[in-house]
């Protein structure tokens, strides 16, 4: 299994897709960017496409596409919340090296 997802982090993608009103789940993957190579990219699945790996943890599926599954392998991925800020946190075994402002990464 490429990613694995949190409790936290389940409960949160079911609250916002159901605030959305639609959405077959929560596409996850990298992009090039950053001073260290790579970022994490998070959005809703509004579809499927047929090249997508799908992966259904918790009740949630996670949509990946194929050129990303490489650098997701082994991940886990939470919803933190610290003092009045929260995100989704990726914990990844195959990164490397972070930027200092931890917005990128390299593997």
């Amino acid at each position: 299994m490429a990613i694995t997802l949190t409790e936290n982090a389940a409960n949160r993608v079911k609250t916002y897709l159901t605030r959305r009103g639609k959405g077959e789940g929560l596409r996850v993957g990298v992009r090039k960017a950053g001073c260290s190579g790579f970022a994490y990219v998070i959005d809703f699945a509004d579809s499927i496409d047929p090249d997508d790996h799908v992966i259904e943890e918790r009740g949630v599926k996670l949509v990946i596409k194929p050129d990303s599954l490489p650098y997701l392998e082994g991940s886990e991925l939470d919803f933190v919340k610290d003092g009045l800020n929260e995100s989704f946190k990726f914990r990844n075994p195959n990164v490397k090296d972070q930027c200092g402002c931890g917005e990128s990464f390299s593997v």
